[in-house]
């Protein structure tokens, strides 16, 4: 899952549009100067934007800004495809400092807001969706103004959630990135075994002090933060989707103490397990 360049032709086309189906996401965590609006027609998993860990589903709608390290990993084994709504463009898409112009003040801030990852909220993502399957099959002139109108009404929204933390900005030294996906990838492996610093330290050659002073650094968290945020994301996507006793959720996702699982589960969700299966009963 090493981060990668990912380079984008929009030499031809203001706007690469396009519909991607497939058994699974198979990109791996990458970036481009483009920006990128994704909506999701179908699969779940877990979503990493910069230093952001969330689960998606149908209807996950992100906008992401250029250079925002990022990818969707789906975590269902039922071996049933994926499919997505893809928009990918750059700065020019209407020409140089066209969002200087009055007329785009509003898209100027959405765009700015991309640079930490924007996730719009359920009710934006389904009174949108139609409209992104109908630019998608526009010609020319008419879906690239169809398009600049829908981040119009994109920018007016509200109850959006900024994905990355305020001071967030992705490095984009290749042996960072390396790193930082060599550690994403183990944790993918192994988050509901027990994990220690030693093992994952080694893995990417450096000290334990030397990798925890270069993980807070790139990520502005600390690993165990991360891997406890991973571990509570995933017990959440169980607590909504199946019946297992909360002990055995707590397990599965690597908590070896109960207690522990839920004072963790408290920190990340302002909530008990408990209530927030009672509060998401009956939504799958």
């Amino acid at each position: 899952m090493k981060a990668q360049f990912e380079k984008i032709s929009t030499e031809n086309n203001a706007l690469n549009a396009f519909i991607y189906e497939d058994e699974y996401f198979d990109a791996p965590w990458h970036f481009h100067p483009e920006y990128e609006l994704t909506y999701i027609l179908k699969g779940k998993g877990m979503r990493y934007v910069g230093n952001s860990i969330q689960k998606f589903e149908e209807g996950d709608f992100v906008l992401l800004g250029g250079n925002l390290p990022h990818c969707w990993k789906d975590t269902n084994n039922n071996n049933t495809s994926v499919k997505s709504i893809v928009f990918q463009w750059n700065d020019a898409i209407l020409g140089d400092k066209w969002l200087d112009k009055n007329e785009f003040y509003n898209i100027k801030k959405l765009l700015n807001s991309a640079s930490q990852g924007v996730n719009f909220d359920k009710k934006t993502a389904k009174k949108y969706k139609n409209t992104l399957l109908e630019i998608i099959v526009k010609n020319g002139i008419d879906k690239l103004f169809s398009f600049i109108n829908l981040l119009d009404s994109l920018s007016k929204t509200n109850n959006n959630q900024l994905l990355t933390s305020v001071n967030f900005s992705a490095n984009l030294n290749l042996k960072t990135n390396y790193r930082i996906d060599k550690v994403q990838e183990f944790l993918f492996k192994n988050y509901n075994k027990k994990i220690r610093l030693d093992d994952v330290s080694n893995l990417v050659s450096m000290s334990n002090e030397a990798f925890c002073r270069f993980f807070k650094k790139n990520l502005h968290k600390s690993f165990f933060t991360f891997v406890n945020e991973y571990r509570i994301t995933l017990a959440t996507k169980m607590l909504i989707e199946t019946n297992k006793q909360i002990s055995q959720i707590a397990y599965d996702c690597g908590y070896e103490s109960l207690p522990f699982f839920y004072k963790q589960f408290q920190k990340f969700m302002n909530c008990s397990p408990k209530k927030f299966k009672t509060m998401h009963s009956g939504i799958n």
